[in-house]
């Protein structure tokens, strides 16, 4: 089995498109998307969009966030 350094002088080896994909892949096995966290988070923009829809929340405008004109 290879190590890692020996991974690492291949992967520099390759083209750039295929180092972005090797890279995503990697990324996405220890960063596993979690269904349960998802779901929560569909539920309360959902919840927060219909409270704003009804007038229980105002928003900020983006002068005032970020200081400058949109």
């Amino acid at each position: 089995m290879e190590n890692c350094e020996s991974l690492l002088k291949k992967a520099i080896l390759l083209k750039p498109q295929e180092r972005f994909l090797l890279i995503d892949g990697l990324i996405r096995t220890i960063d596993e998307p979690n269904k349960d966290i998802d779901t929560i988070w569909a539920e309360e923009a959902e919840k927060r969009l219909i409270a704003h829809r009804n007038g229980k929340t105002t928003g900020i405008s983006f002068k005032d966030v970020f200081g400058k004109e949109l």
